[in-house]
């Protein structure tokens, strides 16, 4: 199928406008509104077949990961989602994997009103990359850089479950519980609530790599430390009841990754109002630890799990 019949029968016809789009597909480039009152906040990431998600992921799931995994980044800004634009590198063009691949990604798409206003598609190995754009409330997005000593640390839903499906399916299990592959595959962005910190949380940071790497990137552009209480770490009952050691349950979740959490500071006295805050919109959180004074993030147990840090967390060319 020559290049452009898969641009507008796979995602042109598919994808709907907002009031940001001015211009979209069709044109050498998009033009799009921006608000004086807003900042623009814009991310990027690339997902590869084989490092970013295993070689049988359904075209369906690998669309739906490649948007989310985006929007998370936009939901640790506060950010609200308008646009995104989509590098399709594909070793052929099969027809049943780009149908599935685009109902995959506008599932996603069409719940955060996000509009697909351009990209590319070439031929080579499976290679997925979105940029995404959203706006918020100009000077008011969460970064990384404002935690300080005495703030308690929080992360959204359960963490580990996405790390543990992707072992399983590495060690070839036949019986993977599903709300491991679910969590691996379909990961669900923390907009809503990235949106109920922006006037509360004094950092923020979605969790890609592992907590424990991700937590270090607020602690250091903070010029911060950090104590997160083992036992306190949010696991699913699934994990919970998992046949694997505490220790291994403890490193899922800290280094894992996948998970696309948000994990937060606030203030003591903002504690309460954030928890229901997003308790009114029905995302669990849990307070895990505590920024401290120094430049390290430690990790406490009471009943004594050793595990070690410089194994946590996912960097590429390591």
């Amino acid at each position: 199928m020559p290049e452009f019949d898969i641009i507008r029968r796979y995602f042109q016809e598919k994808t709907h406008r907002n009031d940001i789009v001015r211009i979209g597909i069709g044109d050498d480039a998009a033009v799009l509104n921006i608000q004086t009152d807003t900042n623009l906040v814009v991310a990027v990431d690339t997902l590869v077949a084989g490092v970013h998600f295993p070689l049988n992921t359904t075209p369906h799931d690998i669309g739906f990961k490649a948007l989310a995994v985006n929007l998370s980044d936009l939901a640790a800004m506060g950010a609200t989602p308008c646009w995104m634009t989509l590098a399709l590198t594909l070793p052929q063009a099969d027809e049943l994997w780009l149908s599935e691949f685009s109902k995959g990604l506008f599932v996603l798409a069409d719940k955060f009103h996000v509009a697909l206003v351009g990209g590319d598609t070439t031929q080579g190995p499976l290679t997925i990359s979105i940029q995404v754009g959203g706006v918020v409330t100009k000077d008011k997005a969460l970064l990384r850089s404002g935690a300080k000593p005495g703030d308690v640390i929080l992360v959204t839903g359960m963490l580990g479950d996405a790390a543990r499906g992707l072992q399983l399916l590495q060690q070839q299990d036949s019986d993977i519980p599903d709300e491991y592959l679910a969590q691996l595959n379909r990961p669900s962005p923390r907009i809503a609530a990235g949106q109920q910190l922006l006037d509360v949380a004094t950092a923020c940071i979605d969790i890609s790599d592992g907590l424990y790497s991700d937590l270090s990137h607020i602690t250091t552009a903070s010029g911060v430390g950090a104590i997160i209480e083992l036992e306190q770490l949010p696991l699913s009952p699934t994990l919970r009841d998992d046949a694997i050691t505490q220790s291994e349950k403890y490193r899922l979740a800290l280094g894992g990754g996948d998970d696309y959490e948000l994990c937060f500071t606030v203030s003591e006295s903002q504690l309460a109002a954030t928890q229901t805050r997003l308790a009114d919109i029905e995302v669990p959180c849990a307070v895990i630890g505590c920024i401290t004074d120094g430049n390290s993030v430690m990790l406490h147990s009471s009943e004594g799990s050793e595990i070690t840090t410089d194994t946590l967390g996912y960097q590429h060319f390591t």
